[in-house]
């Protein structure tokens, strides 16, 4: 990320859910409708569960213009395969920690 190398960061993230989900088996429905949706997406970089898995969260690295667009259809896709809308919501990559 600091070598703003998004793109590999992206393919990284989407290799760590494909291993979560087949070598550990700890995602679920819900988080792979997710990743299957960014998968087809130019505008998402990368996405992968996040936090214990068992249909928890999942995280996309969605261009910042393309955020509401994506929001939209995310919702649509995502109802219409698993029966009840998700929770969305936007924020922003930081510096991270520093000392004061």
């Amino acid at each position: 990320m600091a070598a703003n190398r998004i793109d590999e960061f992206g393919k990284l993230m989407y290799a760590s859910h494909q291993s979560l989900k087949d070598l550990y088996e700890v995602s679920g429905k819900e988080l792979d409708t997710i990743v299957e949706f960014a998968l087809t997406r130019d505008d998402v970089a990368g996405a992968r569960m996040t936090g214990a898995g068992f249909g928890g969260c999942a995280i996309a690295l969605v261009k910042g213009d393309s955020f509401d667009d994506f929001s939209e259809k995310i919702i649509a896709y995502y109802t219409d395969k698993i029966g009840y809308a998700p929770s969305v919501y936007n924020s922003l990559i930081g510096d991270g920690v520093k000392e004061p």
